[in-house]
């Protein structure tokens, strides 16, 4: 499974912000999904996590109520919706496809996009 994020760039506390993940290969519903991001520095963290069938759904405390993970199976993409974005959303967000299960744990996560670039002024 090949991942491609797209969506970030420069915006101003309190705007909203829609990343996409587009996977290229099959089966795609079979794979449980995830947003992580990391700050030059610090380690990887967990944002979001969404099952195969995007029933179940997975958020990291600090951005309960602002993001939403969203799937569409049909066209194999992964979406994160930020609200309310704060300063200390900037950072590199990656995609991320496995099939251990819905977690917040990076090691679960097999395949892993090339990140996009959110930065939020404050």
């Amino acid at each position: 499974v090949q991942l491609q994020a797209s969506g970030g760039g420069l915006v101003q506390a309190g705007d909203s912000l829609r990343l996409s993940c587009v996977a290229y290969g099959r089966t795609f519903s079979r794979y449980f999904m995830g947003w992580f991001r990391q700050v030059p520095g610090k380690e990887r963290e967990f944002v979001a996590a969404i099952s195969g069938s995007g029933g179940d759904t997975y958020y990291e405390d600090s951005v309960k109520g602002r993001f939403t993970i969203s799937r569409d199976n049909a066209k194999n993409t992964v979406a994160l919706q930020m609200n309310s974005l704060k300063s200390e959303d900037t950072a590199v967000y990656y995609c991320a496809a496995g099939r251990r299960g819905i977690s917040g744990d990076s090691g679960y996560y097999e395949y892993w996009g090339q990140g996009t670039l959110v930065t939020v002024s404050s």
